[in-house]
């Protein structure tokens, strides 16, 4: 038994279809379908815009002008 949770679309005169992963065989198959009562979009236009991340911001100034971060300049010739 396989648990799939995705999103499936529903028309007007009853019929349903969802996108499977491709691991399910073909043939018919027994399922169980839960449906919220309200669809995606009348939930999404009910959710308040959330405002952007605000992350801190630690200023170390600029980089030397000589810094390289070559490989070969950061690492010995055993790779530490």
């Amino acid at each position: 038994m396989k648990s799939i949770e995705t999103i499936a679309t529903v028309t007007k005169d009853g019929k349903i279809t969802a996108q499977l992963p491709l691991d399910i065989p073909e043939g018919e198959h027994q399922v169980v379908i839960v449906i919220d009562e309200q669809p995606l979009g009348e939930k999404v236009e009910s959710k308040q815009k959330r405002p952007p991340l605000n992350f801190p911001v630690h200023s170390c100034g600029a980089w030397p002008e000589n810094l390289s971060l070559r490989r070969e300049d950061m690492y010995d010739d055993w790779g530490r």
